[in-house]
């Protein structure tokens, strides 16, 4: 249960931290952010940065095996790894359409995802 709930809780984090890093530019391409000061677009990612921290930091601590989590701090890494990948992925998909993954991005997720394999062989 606490695999799927860091795994979870890693999932949100990934979705606001997209957003907040990436966020500006859908804003820049809507014309709404075209005129606002960069240290305006860097206040609005901090905000959006701040929830993804109070849910990444609690994922972390669940998920960790020495809180009694199932995953090492290196598994911990590889998984927050992929999730940030597939969710970044879907985003692009789904709200930068001006920005299509070619196949080279899907070899290089699937070299990725296979460290996921590495990093849990004992």
């Amino acid at each position: 249960m606490k695999a799927i709930l860091t795994v979870l809780l890693l999932v949100v984090s990934n979705i606001f931290m997209t957003f907040a890093w990436y966020g500006q530019f859908k804003l820049q391409e809507l014309k709404i952010s075209t005129d606002w000061p960069l240290i305006l677009i860097i206040l609005l990612s901090w905000g959006l940065a701040f929830f993804e921290y109070s849910v990444m930091i609690p994922a972390n601590r669940i998920g960790f095996i020495e809180n009694g989590g199932p995953f090492n701090l290196v598994q911990l890494k590889v998984i927050q790894e992929v999730v940030s990948l597939t969710v970044f992925s879907m985003i692009v998909a789904l709200v930068f359409k001006n920005q299509p993954l070619q196949w080279n991005h899907f070899v290089s997720f699937a070299l990725i995802i296979a460290a996921v394999f590495f990093a849990f062989i004992k």
